[in-house]
């Protein structure tokens, strides 16, 4: 009878790291992850407002003193129109940037990521009570504010 070389050590050393190393990663995957990304629970009406709520950005919003924001002082109603669209209608590129940081625990940081070009549009679905001033970094004398309160039925 031989007895056990150095080598089956080294193989049951491997295997008791690969089992070792696996169970981590199933909990990680398993638990640890989803728990950290879970979204707060959110009414179904909520997440599917009836409807949208537009803002557009005019034609010559980039002239200082014009309108820019249309409506720029705007209210919407969680469950009925918190789905907010902010589209480009002027030739030139703008932002929809929080005066302070701002954000909603379902969806995040509120603001648009870099610039809405002519044509495109940023959309936001508040789920939260709350007010934001807003601006265009380029273009700090276009303001606008929103106002998300609840619906009365």
């Amino acid at each position: 009878m031989s007895s056990p070389t150095s080598s089956h050590a080294y193989g049951v050393g491997m295997i008791a790291i690969i089992i070792g190393m696996s169970v981590s990663i199933v909990f990680y995957t398993s638990f640890y992850i989803p728990e950290s990304l879970a979204k707060p629970s959110v009414s179904e009406h909520i997440l599917n407002p009836d409807g949208d709520f537009i803002i557009e950005i005019v034609p010559g919003a980039v002239i200082d003193g014009n309108e820019n924001y249309v409506p720029n002082q705007a209210k919407v109603l969680l469950g009925v129109s918190n789905k907010v669209i902010w589209k480009n209608l002027d030739d030139t590129p703008h932002t929809v940037t929080p005066d302070h940081r701002a954000s909603d625990s379902y969806s995040g940081d509120f603001g648009s990521i870099g610039v809405i070009k002519s044509g495109e549009s940023f959309e936001f679905l508040f789920t939260e009570v709350q007010e934001i001033p807003y601006h265009c970094e380029p273009h700090p004398w276009m303001t606008g504010n929103i106002s998300i309160e609840l619906s009365r039925f």
